[in-house]
């Protein structure tokens, strides 16, 4: 077995021959594969192996850690003339750009049924949208999250509510309908220039999703309930079917958010074991004024790893303060980590040391970081959402931003 660790990529390639000899690449700058020099201890060797003699050639990407945030609004505060600035004030004219040269590899972005049955300003992701902003993003060689949300508006723990034209479908309907949906978003976004490298079928469903009517309850998953799992887990297969045959690279997420009930997501993982989903990556959401201080989020990740060692964990939504209380504020963090800059500057950085002693964790995204009052001349400008990372006063880059790349 002749194995070859390319330093320079941090990649370990094993190649199948017939000898026990173990080489490894010369330290070094970024080398081709032509110029590429190995040795056997110390010794240069310069062998050349013809293909028929090569088994099978395995790579491994160890440590690769995805940092970003998810920035769906970024379209509409742009054509409101938003102004953001970096740590010197100067104005940022591309903040994509920006946000790469920070250390950021990967963006996310929501998807809507039909967005034009909610008025919330916020909603206003449908594939149109999505796709141009996702062309960008790839553009400036990033990584793409697309997060389906399954519904015509926000989707979360407590509101899962079927799209209003696949409301009169049957249970046997709309596991087609999740499959052609998926399929045909997937397909749009592949020819626009905007195929995703993550994707989440659904949106933090860790009582299930596509409930029915708002307001309806009768479709929800529970622990210590059979109830409605098979139909859940149906949906969640024909979706990951349709996300296997048109981006067979991409990584399936399954997102939950009850970090503050490790019982719930240990029982919502089995369930998806149990009833053979096919998903990569088990996503989480962590906002300390909703769910607790870091030590919740860690107890949370060491039983999903005790109990699911082969599944990366990812972070796919964070987010603290630097200026008042988010609204429905629940757990009160200022002691240890006040609403200043600092204060979420100080938690991003302990947050990252935490997640870091766990090698399973390889994502971690800020939710709406994008979020800037300042100059909007729209019906943004009094949308101070203070959890993001400029402040919507100045436009001013939060030192938070910064802390972000140290979890790569």
């Amino acid at each position: 077995m002749k194995k070859y660790l390319l330093t320079f990529m941090s990649f370990f390639v094993g190649m199948a021959l017939s000898a026990q000899s173990f080489y490894i690449c010369s330290e070094g700058n970024t080398q081709t594969a032509s110029t590429m020099s190995f040795t056997n201890n110390g010794q240069l060797i310069n062998e050349v192996y013809s293909v028929s003699s090569i088994d099978s050639i395995t790579m491994h990407v160890p440590d690769l850690h995805f940092v970003g945030g998810d920035i769906s609004m970024l379209t509409q505060y742009e054509k409101q003339k938003a102004k953001y600035k970096n740590a010197s004030g100067a104005q940022i004219t591309d903040l994509i750009a920006f946000l790469k040269e920070q250390g950021w590899n990967s963006l996310r972005l929501r998807l809507f049924v039909d967005p034009s049955q909610d008025a919330d300003k916020c909603v206003v992701q449908d594939l149109e949208y999505v796709k141009a902003l996702g062309r960008r993003i790839k553009e400036a060689g990033m990584l793409l999250v697309l997060d389906f949300h399954y519904s015509d508006t926000w989707a979360d723990p407590a509101k899962q509510w079927t799209p209003v034209s696949w409301q009169s479908l049957s249970n046997e309907q709309l596991y087609t309908k999740i499959y052609e949906y998926t399929k045909d978003c997937l397909e749009q976004m592949v020819a626009a220039g905007a195929a995703p490298d993550f994707i989440q079928t659904g949106n933090e469903i860790s009582y299930g999703m596509l409930w029915g009517k708002s307001g309806s309850t009768g479709y929800r998953c529970y622990s210590g309930s059979e109830s409605n799992w098979p139909r859940f887990t149906t949906l969640l297969k024909n979706a990951g079917k349709a996300c296997r045959e048109v981006c067979p690279q991409a990584k399936i997420i399954l997102h939950t958010e009850r970090v503050p009930k490790p019982g719930v997501l240990l029982n919502f993982y089995n369930q998806m074991k149990s009833k053979k989903v096919d998903y990569d990556i088990i996503g989480l959401s962590y906002y300390p004024y909703f769910h607790g201080n870091i030590g919740v989020l860690e107890t949370a990740i060491s039983q999903l790893e005790a109990n699911f060692k082969n599944k990366p964990i990812q972070i796919v939504e964070f987010g603290y303060t630097y200026k008042y209380e988010v609204p429905g504020t629940s757990f009160d963090y200022r002691a240890t980590y006040p609403y200043s800059n600092e204060g979420q500057r100080k938690l991003t950085a302990d947050v990252i040391t935490m997640l870091k002693r766990h090698s399973s964790v390889t994502g971690l995204y800020w939710w709406y970081p994008e979020a800037n009052a300042y100059n909007c001349t729209g019906n943004l400008k009094n949308d101070w959402y203070n959890a993001t990372l400029f402040d919507n006063s100045t436009g001013k880059v939060l030192p938070a931003l910064f802390e972000l790349k140290n979890f790569k």
